[in-house]
Formats: C-alpha cells, sequence, structure tokens
C-alpha cells in the first residue's frame, strides 16, 4: 500500500518539486499560526475589556455598599423577597462582588470568575423582575449612581452585562480551546 502511495505522490509531484511543496506547506502553516495568533490577541483584548466592565461594576457597586451599609441593609429588608434573609443578603452580596472581581483579575481564574459574574446578573435580573410584578415603589439597593436607574434601565443594564458574560466566556473557552490545538500540533 505504501508503494501506491509514493508512487502516486511521484506521479502527481515529480521530485524535482518537492522542496517547493514542502516551503509552501510551512508556508501555509506559518500563516495559519499567525493568523490564529492574531484572532487569540483580539480575544484577550475583547476578554480582558469585558471582565474590567465586571470588576468596575462590581468594585464601584460593593464599595457604595459597604460606605452607607446600613442603608443598605435596610433597603433590603423592605424587599418582600428578601426581607427573611436581609442580614445574610446584606453581606453575602458586596463580599461575593469583591471576591468575583478578584477572581476575574487572575488569569487562571477567569472563567470561573465569569461564571459566577453570569450567576450574580442573572440573580439581580430575576430579582429586578420579581420586585416589579411585587410592587414598583421600592427603593434600589444597588449601590452608588446605579441606584438613579429606574427598574427597565436596571434590566437594560443587567442584560447587557449578561450578555458581556456569556460573551466573555465563549471568548475564553474558544481562544484556550485554540492554544490548546495550537500548542498540540506538530511544530515543523
Amino acid at each position: 500500500m505504501e508503494s501506491y502511495l509514493s508512487a502516486l505522490v511521484v506521479c502527481i509531484f515529480p521530485p524535482k518539486y518537492y522542496c517547493h511543496i514542502l516551503k509552501t506547506i510551512v508556508f501555509v502553516g506559518a500563516i495559519f499560526k499567525i493568523a490564529s495568533m492574531l484572532i487569540m490577541k483580539k480575544n484577550a483584548f475583547f476578554l480582558e475589556v469585558i471582565c474590567m466592565l465586571f470588576v468596575i461594576l462590581f468594585v464601584y457597586t460593593a464599595i457604595s455598599k459597604f460606605l452607607d451599609f446600613s442603608l443598605f441593609s435596610a433597603q433590603i429588608g423592605m424587599s418582600p423577597v428578601l426581607a427573611p434573609v436581609a442580614k445574610i443578603i446584606a453581606w453575602v452580596v458586596p463580599l461575593a462582588e469583591i471576591i468575583d472581581s478578584v477572581m476575574l483579575m487572575v488569569p487562571a481564574l477567569r472563567l470561573r470568575g465569569l461564571y459566577i459574574a453570569l450567576g450574580l446578573m442573572l440573580s439581580f435580573t430575576i430579582y429586578i423582575i420579581l420586585l416589579m410584578k411585587l410592587s414598583a415603589h421600592l427603593p434600589c439597593s444597588c449601590g452608588g449612581v446605579i441606584e438613579l436607574l429606574s427598574w427597565r434601565d436596571h434590566l437594560i443594564l443587567n442584560c447587557v452585562y449578561i450578555l458581556l458574560a456569556i460573551a466573555g466566556i465563549w471568548i475564553y473557552r474558544r481562544s484556550h480551546h485554540m492554544a490548546r490545538l495550537s500548542s498540540s500540533s506538530p511544530h515543523p
């Protein structure tokens, strides 16, 4: 079988062209490697931007909540949904935001941080929808200038961040998959 294959190769490509064919294969491989590196760099940039947007949001709101902790706790206590667990939630939410921000800044923990960010944003969105169904006159306990948003604007902001988290997870998984593929391919 091997002799038939080599005979076929010799018939299609005479030996004098082997060097040119080999150079072409190496050149195409190099182009592919450069293109994949550029794509990975672009993906890495977008991933950094997404993570930094979450860090800015979470650190800002967590600090705002801690700076006026008594007001934040009181606002959560007024919530018909969270009143029974208001004291626990008052500590858990800003701590989770800070911890997740740290995770998003550490490359080894970034994917987990993106999943946690997605979970937090989904939780906040479900909470807002429940509040909108129960009462539209409840105070916002988000912290900082975000408290000035209407409930509709909160939903829009949360949906944008949910999409950012999904995009970040996709970019992370795709770029790490491409990196594994390029590192496992044989090098000329």
